[in-house]
């Protein structure tokens, strides 16, 4: 047995200590023992008989729940156990609340805290009511819009000769006249009059990430976002335009439009609502999203690249983005992101945690920096590469100038750039025998 998720281990005891059984009742429950030390070896407790009979009082006066505390015996040692069984309801500690995630405790506070009172309490945060807000504040033509592309995906019931109240009951948007979170994050004239960073920041950069060219900002619902997005990113970021219509286009030398698409989409869907803004950037070689918030508990990040089961953050506003056919209901639009940039021919994309969310990067080609330097090339393979974009071919007389190294090396490295599959082998014998990519 070793300390893990379920288990922790204490020489003695500490009232500190109530913190980790607040953590175990409202993560998956778990087992403290006292009396053993950090390898599990029991060491014993010389008060064991009297945290007995105090331990059950403090813990329940204290946290308001029971734990089983028993009186163990190793080695001819006594050891205290106390099992935290998991509780439906929050569990607090003098007003503060704690959760057991991996072998860590950690403190829950802001969106954290808010989002598993909300969970406890049965319900999501796309769920629950927005007082200040009426009718008045939904965008007729987002809700037309959404309508229409239901209608083309076959997955909304009829709802015709419904007044739009009436749409926003069957999709589950508002209950007895009052709208949901959901209904002004989807359908919102200004969404950011209710919540803060409803939109999406785009930049431009060159090089690193301080090299910002130029930036645009798109505000409003979901719906809108989705369609200015993509136009600002063709009229400005993109030199090959994409279209969300045409999705099984493949599109050589840019970026797939399934991989865009999902990418935004799965920010949008499942972003945390109370946070920071949706950020693209832009590069000469890749593209990224960030979007504020974690993958759900016991999903982790190379589940993504397989079948895995579909958890939304937000499920009111991800069944609505399914209804209109933007998503489906099965957990696939990280495969189809992975997918789609592998039959055009472009590196595995990267969906990694960054900064408390979720970044998915696409690479626009193999021969980039970043990839090549994955590949195991040193910096005058890079740079010979990068010669042969800008002049199509380089010989091993152009590899040792450019370098400055003699012709065993340039012959090594070009072959070893050959053996990468990077370059293709000359053609021709010689002096002046060029080599070109693959």
């Amino acid at each position: 047995m070793s300390e893990s998720q379920n288990i922790e281990w204490k020489s003695s005891w500490h009232n500190d200590y109530l913190k980790w059984i607040c953590g175990f009742a409202n993560a998956n429950g778990g087992t403290i023992y006292i009396g053993k030390d950090d390898a599990g070896k029991v060491i014993g407790l010389a008060n064991a008989k009297l945290l007995l009979e105090t331990l059950p009082n403090k813990i329940r006066d204290s946290l308001g729940i029971v734990c089983d505390v028993n009186l163990q015996t190793g080695n001819g040692l006594d050891f205290i156990e106390i099992i935290t069984k998991p509780y439906s309801v929050p569990v607090s500690l003098r007003g503060r609340y704690y959760y057991r995630s991996g072998s860590s405790k950690l403190e829950l506070t802001g969106n954290e805290l808010n989002d598993f009172l909300l969970k406890k309490g049965g319900k999501t945060w796309d769920d629950v009511m927005e007082v200040g807000a009426s009718i008045d504040d939904i965008d007729e033509t987002s809700v037309r819009k959404f309508l229409q592309d239901a209608a083309e995906s076959g997955r909304m019931p009829d709802v015709s000769g419904l007044s739009t109240m009436e749409i926003l009951e069957k999709l589950r948007l508002q209950k007895e006249g009052k709208l949901k979170r959901a209904a002004i994050i989807l359908f919102g004239k200004d969404p950011n009059q209710f919540y803060p960073n409803i939109l999406v920041k785009i930049g431009r950069f060159t090089g690193e990430d301080e090299d910002l060219t130029f930036q645009e900002i798109e505000e409003g619902n979901l719906i809108g976002l989705l369609l200015s997005v993509t136009e600002q990113l063709n009229r400005k970021f993109l030199t090959k335009q994409i279209d969300f219509k045409g999705l099984q286009r493949i599109e050589k030398g840019e970026y797939p439009v399934a991989a865009i698409r999902e990418m935004l989409l799965n920010a949008l869907v499942h972003r945390n609502y109370m946070s920071s803004s949706v950020q693209m950037r832009v590069y000469d070689n890749k593209i990224t999203i960030w979007n504020e918030g974690s993958l759900p508990e016991g999903l982790d990040y190379e589940a993504l690249k397989r079948n895995h089961s579909s958890r939304p953050r937000n499920p009111i506003i991800a069944d609505v983005c399914f209804k209109a056919g933007y998503i489906d209901a099965w957990g696939r639009g990280t495969l189809k992101i992975y997918k789609s940039c592998h039959e055009a021919g472009l590196p595995e994309p990267d969906i990694k945690p960054l900064d408390g969310g979720v970044v998915v990067t696409l690479f626009k080609d193999y021969l980039n920096e970043e990839q090549l330097r994955k590949l195991g090339l040193n910096s005058r393979q890079i740079r010979a590469v990068q010669f042969v974009k800008m002049n199509t071919a380089i010989s091993n007389a152009d590899y040792q100038k450019l370098n400055d190294v003699g012709k065993t090396t340039a012959t090594e490295e070009l072959g070893e750039l050959v053996a990468f599959g990077v370059f293709s082998p000359p053609k021709a014998k010689g002096r002046g025998a060029k080599y070109t990519l693959n």
